[in-house]
């Protein structure tokens, strides 16, 4: 397994990808195809890619996984990030008072079925907290709460702690947040 920063030459990779598993943390009685959420588009991975952060798992060249981290500015173009963006002053967070500028969002995050369970999930996160500790000290994100199998990597892998809990769009969310730097602990 090889991790690494994703590259101009993977973006029809990731798209393809983004759109086949978009609704993998959906109950299969409720992929209707109108989730919302991340629906990435080849330009907006192109964009993440050249002044964002997306990281890349491959076995034989594959791309097996990948997690991405954002500024807001990127982020905000969609209702639910702003949303976020409005919670920030409101959040309790014992460790600092999260901004626009000191946080980016974290995620989506996504593992092909059949390689789960090998420590992927925990090189690409590893592999982002570092990438992003050079910019900011700190990256936040939802989950869904029926999305209890990514709730309990998230929690027990990668230690995020939760700092609210919101509903959007008749969904409910946690929101957790992770320190990029052994520093900001």
């Amino acid at each position: 397994m090889k991790i690494r920063r994703a590259n101009i030459s993977d973006v029809t990779a990731l798209a393809a990808l983004e759109q086949l598993h978009l609704q993998d943390e959906l109950a299969a009685d409720k992929r209707d195809n109108s989730f919302e959420g991340q629906s990435f588009s080849a330009a907006d991975f192109t964009t993440l890619i050249n002044q964002h952060w997306v990281i890349v798992a491959e076995v034989d060249t594959t791309i097996v996984g990948y997690v991405i981290a954002g500024k807001w500015s990127f982020f905000k173009q969609w209702p639910i990030y702003r949303n976020l963006l409005n919670r920030l002053p409101k959040l309790d967070y014992e460790r600092a008072r999260l901004t626009e500028n000191n946080c980016c969002q974290y995620g989506p995050i996504w593992i092909a079925s059949q390689h789960r369970g090998q420590g992927i999930f925990e090189a690409l996160v590893g592999f982002l907290k570092k990438q992003v500790s050079n910019e900011l000290p700190y990256m936040l994100t939802f989950i869904a709460e029926d999305n209890q199998g990514s709730f309990a990597a998230h929690t027990r892998k990668a230690d995020m702690q939760v700092v609210d809990y919101i509903s959007f769009d008749g969904r409910d969310y946690y929101l957790l947040v992770l320190p990029t730097s052994e520093s900001f602990f």
